[in-house]
């Protein structure tokens, strides 16, 4: 490559200009930044009302204040995990959805990733395009307008809309971006949190109090509720993958973690107390209790506001899929197209379905998939001492390092499937009820239990049959 080409390519990736990588491998020139810059990254994408309404859904359940909140501390204590797995960014200078080749095979990935995977991505992009938009709808009434069929799609339009432009645009301008986002935001959910704290029932007690079997039946259902958000977060190393090569994982591990540790843990503590002394099943019109009225209005915008920037590296990582699964277009197309399938089905939660009903057993369910992706992940780097060669990765020809057997490694195949199987059968919720959940009187152990199966079937299976695949580094 000239020197000129080399200068374009690093000047593409900056703020207001589309950037040009996808999927292919980020060499040593065009590596920059340091590991707190992804700090601002996540909490931007995390400060967000999805986590309030998930804090509010645990008094829903019937659980008080203590355990609620012991359910918030556990289920986001697998951003230790998103964390680790954030740490194979630089080292391979590849997104996760080419790093996962690893683990599954060239053949393999392309199953995980375009059945498994990018459906719960676009999933996610309609959750968050949903609590925007509903969010909007709110501020339309709060200030007496009307709101119509067409005010409603227009609104959905113009949120999807300013999500896809910064998802478009890429690595630099999402780094840019966030830092702002996470000022505004943080900003106003101190303000926010000073109102329910104030309002808050600290010696509430649910109507049925629970205790011994059904106290922890429902205590294990809260921890899954709460732990699909950061299981969400599988392609935390796509916001690393530009730092140098040679910088500290230790470091990349912790700012990343602390990105969505803080604003998680805090944002749900707020939505349990606010479910003290209102009923977050209408959560967005029932705050308007408990906040003046001239700060409602405002709050609403920043629940609409949180979620185009959770949605921003939902859609931009989406896209990366696609072009891993194979679809040979440039990612800002494959991210576009993602985007229109997101507002299409939001669009369908929200004008035919009931979207809030829902929400709940979508988030609990998606954790029999994302669950055991993480840990094959963070097991498979332990296993290599998290070293990938993202160039070498890059190749899906059968002389590529992933071809494994006849592209699949089996390896990632049986621990997720194992995984998928045993989550499934400890899943508890309104559709569908597993065996041992059933046996447990309702206790949903899925987000437990599958990780560890997974974990435990990955290292079992890799050794026995690619021993010398996972005694060196993945490279040529």
């Amino acid at each position: 490559m000239a020197v000129d080409d080399v200068r374009r390519e690093v000047v593409s990736d900056e703020f207001g200009k589309v950037e040009t990588r996808g999927i292919d491998f980020i060499p040593p020139e065009e590596r920059h930044g340091k590991p707190r810059d992804v700090f601002a990254v996540w909490a931007a994408s995390n400060i967000n009302y999805l986590y309030i309404l998930l804090g509010g859904l645990l008094t829903v359940f019937g659980l008080n204040v203590w355990q609620a909140m012991t359910a918030v501390v556990v289920g986001n204590l697998f951003w230790v995990a998103i964390g680790t797995i954030a740490t194979s960014g630089p080292v391979a200078g590849a997104p996760s959805s080419v790093i996962m080749r690893a683990m599954y095979g060239t053949n393999g990935n392309r199953i995980n990733v375009g059945i498994f995977n990018w459906p719960v991505s676009i999933a996610y992009e309609a959750i968050n395009l949903c609590v925007g938009a509903l969010a909007g709808f709110a501020v339309i009434e709060a200030w007496g307008g009307s709101l119509s069929i067409p005010t409603k799609v227009a609104i959905v339009i113009v949120t999807s809309g300013v999500t896809l432009a910064i998802s478009v645009y890429g690595h630099a301008t999402i780094l840019r971006m966030s830092g702002v986002f996470t000022a505004v935001l943080a900003a106003a959910m101190v303000v926010l949190g000073v109102f329910v704290v104030a309002h808050a029932d600290w010696g509430y007690q649910p109507e049925t109090v629970l205790t011994g079997g059904a106290m922890w039946a429902k205590l294990a259902a809260g921890i899954a509720l709460i732990a699909a958000a950061p299981l969400s977060w599988s392609i935390s190393p796509d916001y690393a993958r530009y730092l140098p090569s040679d910088t500290s994982a230790k470091a990349v591990a912790i700012w990343t973690a602390l990105g969505g540790v803080i604003p998680n843990v805090t944002l749900a503590a707020l939505g349990v107390l606010a479910g003290t002394v209102i009923d977050m099943r209408e959560a967005q019109t029932n705050l308007a209790q408990i906040v003046p009225g001239w700060f409602y209005p405002l709050f609403l915008l920043v629940i609409v506001v949180g979620s185009m920037a959770n949605n921003v590296l939902t859609m931009y990582s989406s896209g990366l899929s696609l072009q891993a699964v194979g679809i040979p277009l440039r990612r800002s197309i494959t991210v576009l197209f993602d985007g229109l399938l997101g507002v299409a089905l939001a669009c369908y939660a929200l004008f035919v379905s009931d979207f809030t009903s829902a929400l709940s057993s979508i988030l609990e369910l998606t954790v029999i998939v994302l669950g055991p992706t993480i840990f094959i992940y963070v097991t498979d780097q332990w296993l290599r001492r998290n070293r990938y060669d993202g160039l070498a990765l890059n190749d899906v020809s059968q002389n590529s390092i992933a071809w494994y057997t006849r592209g699949f490694n089996i390896a990632g195949v049986a621990a997720f499937l194992s995984g998928a199987i045993g989550a499934a059968l400890c899943v508890d919720v309104a559709e569908f009820s597993g065996p041992i959940a059933t046996a447990l009187g309702g206790a949903d152990l899925s987000w437990l239990v599958g990780p560890l199966i997974a974990s435990g079937v990955y290292i079992a299976v890799a050794k026995r049959c690619y021993p010398d695949q996972f005694a060196k580094p993945a490279s040529r």
